[in-house]
């Protein structure tokens, strides 16, 4: 979930002298317990063997978190919808830039 928001949640802007704007926590979306959906469960797999891996390791490092990546693509084909051609969607997508997306697919 951390991810996700750091895809849709935060963007670091600057001025026009390369200042950063988005200091503090009041500037951007801090995941938090609200962030969590109310039924989360989570099992570990005991005693499964890792073939040809270090220690049996079952780390696999950044690959997952890559996977928000598909939350980009949902938005572009949701905003799609709303009218014909490619969707040009800010990353990271936030509500601000959804919204330019959708208006701008809109033909607005």
């Amino acid at each position: 979930m951390v991810e996700v928001l750091g895809l849709t949640g935060e963007e670091v802007l600057y001025r026009p002298d390369g200042a950063v704007l988005t200091v503090g926590p009041s500037t951007y979306k801090i995941p938090s317990v609200g962030d969590v959906p109310l039924d989360l469960r989570v099992t570990l797999l005991e005693h499964q063997p890792q073939e040809g891996t270090i220690g049996g390791s079952k780390a696999v490092g950044e690959p997952p978190l890559m996977l928000a990546i598909a939350v980009l693509g949902a938005l572009e084909d949701t905003i799609g919808a709303f009218g014909e051609g490619p969707v040009d969607l800010a990353v990271p997508a936030t509500g601000e830039a959804i919204l330019r997306a959708v208006e701008a697919a809109r033909g607005g």
